[in-house]
């Protein structure tokens, strides 16, 4: 029996376009929402593309997408400020790719999506949404297997 010719696929080989989402740990407390504003627009050239806030009696955790990883992770670190990094998926709805046909492709996989939110700063000013799943590399396999356009932070506006 001969083998096949091919190269196998494995997940190791590929890994689709993600961006860092960091979620950052605030007081809940008057201002503390626009201090990590003013600090990322006051000590980074990088913006803020996305954001969601999630609120709780003594705390805030908002998770936030910009431009500039690198510069983000410093001003936070330079703030003192409690943070995570995580990898998510950003993914363009056009050409008939809808939220609708996201969701049916991810649970037609058996993927669980965790938590979704749309980005403010959209390239090609098209509906985009960052999303985090169970598994981003098979969910980035599934997504552009069925041909949605998946961005990476060099794709998010300047």
């Amino acid at each position: 029996m001969s083998q096949a010719s091919y190269p196998l696929e494995t997940a190791r080989d590929y890994a689709p376009p993600s961006v860092t989402q960091f979620s950052v740990f605030l007081d809940n407390r008057v201002g503390k929402l626009l201090d990590l504003v003013e600090t990322l627009d006051n000590h980074t050239t990088s913006r803020i593309c996305a954001i969601s806030v999630h609120e709780a009696s003594d705390h805030a955790v908002v998770r936030l997408i910009t431009n500039g990883c690198d510069e983000t992770k410093r001003a936070l670190r330079g703030r003192g400020l409690a943070f995570g990094e995580m990898d998510v998926l950003v993914v363009e709805l056009v050409n008939g790719h809808t939220l609708e046909s996201l969701c049916l492709c991810l649970l037609a996989a058996e993927l669980n999506i965790h938590f979704a939110y749309p980005l403010m700063l959209r390239p090609n000013g098209t509906p985009t949404i960052a999303i985090a799943v169970d598994d981003i590399v098979f969910a980035g396999q599934i997504l552009r297997k069925k041909n949605f356009r998946l961005l990476g932070e060099a794709d998010l506006p300047r």
